[in-house]
This record gives C-alpha cells, structure tokens and sequence, in this order.
C-alpha cells in the first residue's frame, strides 16, 4: 500500500496540550517537516519559551533545552557557540520575545548570532488568561484592554521586524501566516531558508508567523483566521524584509 501522508519523523507520537484550532500545532509540523528535509546527521537543538508552548520540548523528536522567560535568545547563544554544526532555534511567543526577552533578541540579532529566532505573533499573553500584549494592535480588545487598545494610553504594537531589520547581524528577516493553505506553504519555505542561512553561517535569521488564538480573542477557529487576514495583516504586513542568502533555497 503506497502511504499518501503521515506524521513527520521529527513530530512524536505525544497529543498536544494547545486548545482547539491553536495555530502552534499547526507550526509544529511545519518545522517537523522541514527537519525531516535535512540530512540525516544533521543536528537539531531547540530552546522551548514560556508561554503556550513551554512543552513543546515534549512534541518534537530531537534535543531541547528549557530556558526562564525571554531567555531563549541567549541559551541559542551559548548552545550554538558550543556546538558549532548543529542547527539551533528558538521557539517564542509574542511575550516572552517582545517583552521580558525584547533586550535579549535586541543584542543577540547585533552580534549576528547564528541561530534561527522562530517568533509565534498571536497578539495576546495566551497561557495567562489572553492580557494585552506588545504586539496587540490598535482597538484590540483583550481581558486588560476591555475597550480596545488606545495607542494614547497604552501605546503602540510593537513590529519586531522592522525594529531588527536595520541591524549589521541580521542575516534574514521575515513575517509571515498561517491564515491559509498558501501562507502555510510559504511559511515552510521561509523557515527551511531561514534554516539554510543558519547552516551557511550568514547570520541572525527570524521568522515571525502570524498565528491565531480562538480562545482568547472568543472565536471559533475558522473566524480566527479570517481575522489574521482581515484585520492583523494591516498592521503587520508579510514579506522578506531583509535577505543575506541569495540563492539558497
């Protein structure tokens, strides 16, 4: 019998925590996918965050390695530094990347650190009940924002992209979704490309995905995503914003 789909070889066999139609799972096995693409004897390292996917360590089929809150950026760092051929990456939610850890991503993408930052932007502080977040946008309403967020009181979204973008160490810089069959599939190519520049030793690379959370924002998974298409990609447009690789693939 010819096998038409199955479970990547780097997912294990272990049910998630996330809720209902969580855009983490769906991330998962993008990134089980593009590993199971490399070579055989490649080494992977991950550095799980807090937030939502805290446990992620528990989903994939290769070594993590915990880190305390926005610190994953610098346990990359060390990780890399000492084991120079593996392919190392972060793993970050919206708070842990762009609040407690903004410093942490800050400095690690001007020395041009050569890990790969994956930066999940779901616009709310999810594990902790659904809080505003740095990168909630305008008029959102969350369980600290009640009557949306006003930039006049509580400011502006932060767009980590952009803000890193203009730095000598960044290699590759790119925001993209999974609101859609073609944004999953460019998010794969994105990723394995990130990863590619990684293993040329270009650089900094991140990719910020946009993801949903029907829990928090009180919608039904479907509804979720319409919204990323809808009303989050005017604030956070998709595209490559900075490119070092050329023609790797």
């Amino acid at each position: 019998m010819r096998i038409l789909f199955s479970k990547p070889k780097a997912l294990s066999s272990i049910s998630t925590h996330y809720c209902p139609g969580c855009g983490h799972g769906i991330i998962h096995r993008i990134i089980a996918e593009v590993i199971d693409e490399l070579p055989q004897d490649q080494k992977i390292i991950g550095v799980a965050p807090v937030g939502c996917s805290v446990f992620i360590y528990d989903y994939f089929n290769f070594d993590f390695v915990a880190a305390a809150h926005g610190r994953a950026p610098a346990v990359a760092t060390g990780v890399k530094r000492s084991i120079r051929d593996a392919l190392v990456f972060s793993y970050q939610g919206d708070g842990d990347i762009a609040a407690i850890g903004t410093s942490e991503i800050i400095h690690a993408a001007a020395r041009g650190e050569s890990f790969t930052a994956i930066f999940v932007n779901n616009g709310v502080y999810a594990m902790t009940g659904g809080q505003m977040a740095p990168t909630s946008i305008p008029g959102q309403i969350t369980v600290s924002s009640p009557y949306g967020r006003d930039p006049k009181i509580q400011g502006y979204h932060i767009k980590l992209c952009e803000m890193l973008e203009p730095l000598d160490g960044v290699a590759f810089i790119a925001r993209t979704s999974i609101h859609n069959i073609k944004n999953i599939e460019m998010t794969k190519k994105i990723i394995r490309k990130a990863f590619d520049i990684q293993i040329n030793e270009l650089g900094f690379s991140i990719i910020e995905i946009l993801s949903n959370c029907p829990t928090n924002w009180g919608m039904t998974p479907i509804k979720s995503m319409k919204r990323i298409e809808e009303e989050v990609i005017k604030y956070y447009p998709l595209g490559i914003f900075k490119d070092k690789g050329g023609d790797i693939k």
